[in-house]
């Protein structure tokens, strides 16, 4: 059976922004706000305690009636070392802040250790992200793995969506 670092996922990108900026609104709740989760959804902070023990909390909210719920999410961070590298744990949450199993995916792993770094690209920033079930089991590795694809057009819009902010915090300088 395969391990978490066996099925782990990574994505690479490259954005038009220099990296401090780009560690800020990736680890501030008041950019988050504008960006995080599921390019369908808007998000609501709950908690953002962004220190090395702290916790990120927040509720996805469908736009336009996309979906029947909110889910709530939340990040643990575990590292943070500006501006270059930031590593939390994230998973699925109840209103309260308690981890929770996703309800319409039960097998999916209840915690995912996500790992970002970011590299000076001659005024831009070179992203990658690593992502891998944290203490899951070999049929939560396995629904992981098969994930891959959807993972990727997630996070792929997602980061479409943060591009798109990018932008108009540069537009805000001129």
């Amino acid at each position: 059976m395969a391990n978490a670092d066996e099925v782990g996922l990574t994505i690479r990108r490259v954005f038009d922004a220099p990296r401090d900026l780009v560690f800020a609104t990736m680890t501030d709740p008041d950019h988050l706000r504008h960006w995080w989760g599921p390019k369908e959804c808007t998000i609501t902070v709950a908690q953002a305690d962004v220190r090395p023990g702290g916790i990120f909390h927040y509720c996805m909210h469908p736009r336009g009636g996309t979906a029947d719920m909110d889910v709530w999410g939340r990040f643990d961070f575990q590292e943070i070392e500006p501006p270059q590298r930031f590593a939390f744990v994230n998973g699925f949450a109840d209103e309260q802040g308690n981890r929770i199993r996703y309800p319409l995916l039960p097998m999916w792993p209840l915690e995912v250790l996500n790992t970002v770094t970011l590299e000076e690209d001659n005024g831009r920033t070179a992203f990658t992200l690593h992502s891998a079930p944290l203490n899951a089991s070999a049929a939560e590795n396995a629904i992981f793995l098969a994930s891959h694809a959807s993972m990727e057009g997630g996070f792929g819009g997602m980061y479409d969506v943060y591009e798109d902010y990018l932008k108009t915090l540069d537009a805000g300088k001129q």
